[in-house]
């Protein structure tokens, strides 16, 4: 499909962040569908017009239609927009193997390491859509500042600049600026292992500790998110950008962080499987968090702060002892 003829999108997933750009999207005047694996959620968003399961408080305009035929939401869009939890993503894909999805373009706004094959998610779509056109966007993009129109960055990653240039034009708009990238593998790293160091950073606030202490963790976490992209192939300035530094600002500080909002229950004293259990929405540097611990060992990459959240979540480790022993490790230069 020529680039120029991109007028209507697809957005799979009905989570906040696909929900968001389905209201983001349509304010843009592109005809939206937005499909929901789930199809009572699907319903109850039509007779509301909002999400009140992932995005509560923002109106969904009658221009989005909503669906739950994953052939339906494909077809219907010349570009298809992909935004499951990353846990979910293979089943996706298998689902919309069987759909008319060649010839179209798809943007990729997940974020994860499969911990199974250590594969990102641009690769994982590649493995069940193989030959598919993709751009992978990412940024420091908390769904409801983006909804409610505050100002926000992210960039469009794609080897093809013209598809990224494409990309970008389509989503840009006077409150979401939108820049490119050829460094797929820097980006994906950066947006996908930040959300680990937010965990340790929200670990922080449940331990009660300072403004210091989170700056600390931000800061040698990002040396770690770069060490590790830059051993897979990724370029060490695309970890200075939106898709890594800044959206591990935004990660870590943020109350509307979920997974700096995990951290800090953590940090308190919870036990990961009752964190999760009381929310909607997935936290993505859980399963994150055990795939860069992995990984990380296998490339002899020295990560940490990775391994301590690693142990608090996986091994029950004591979060204030975890602290600790990251503070008394031997002495070494920046």
């Amino acid at each position: 499909m020529a680039l120029n003829k991109i007028k209507k999108i697809s957005i799979i997933g009905d989570g906040g962040w696909g929900t968001t750009l389905a209201i983001h999207l349509s304010r843009r005047k592109f005809p939206v569908t937005l499909w929901g694996a789930f199809p009572e959620n699907i319903a109850q968003c039509a007779k509301t017009r909002e999400n009140k399961k992932f995005l509560p408080g923002f109106k969904i305009p009658t221009q989005v239609r909503l669906t739950a035929d994953i052939h339906e939401a494909v077809s219907s869009g010349d570009l298809v927009v992909l935004a499951v939890p990353s846990e979910y993503l293979a089943s996706t894909l298998n689902k919309i193997q069987t759909t008319s999805y060649k010839g179209k373009p798809f943007v990729s706004v997940i974020k994860g390491i499969d911990p199974g094959s250590f594969k990102r998610m641009s690769e994982i779509v590649h493995d069940y859509l193989p030959g598919v056109a993709l751009v992978v966007l990412s940024g420091p993009t908390i769904a409801p500042e983006v909804a409610a129109g505050i100002p926000t960055t992210a960039v469009a990653a794609c080897s093809n600049q013209k598809l990224a240039a494409a990309v970008q034009k389509i989503f840009n708009s006077e409150t979401f600026r939108i820049y490119t990238n050829t460094d797929v593998t820097g980006v994906e790293i950066g947006g996908s292992v930040k959300n680990v160091i937010a965990l340790a950073c929200g670990i922080c606030d449940g331990l009660g500790l300072g403004t210091n202490t989170k700056a600390a963790l931000l800061t040698r976490g990002l040396a770690e998110i770069t060490r590790l992209g830059v051993a897979l192939g990724g370029r060490r300035e695309t970890f200075y950008g939106l898709a890594a530094l800044g959206d591990l600002a935004t990660t870590c500080f943020s109350p509307k962080s979920r997974n700096r909002t995990v951290g800090e229950a953590l940090g308190r004293g919870g036990k990961i499987k009752e964190i999760l259990g009381r929310m909607n929405a997935v936290a993505e540097g859980v399963v994150t968090a055990k795939a860069v611990y992995l990984l990380g060992r296998k490339k002899k990459i020295a990560m940490p702060i990775v391994s301590e959240v690693y142990k608090i979540i996986y091994e029950n480790k004591s979060a204030r002892r975890a602290m600790k022993d990251l503070m008394t490790r031997s002495l070494k230069s920046e």
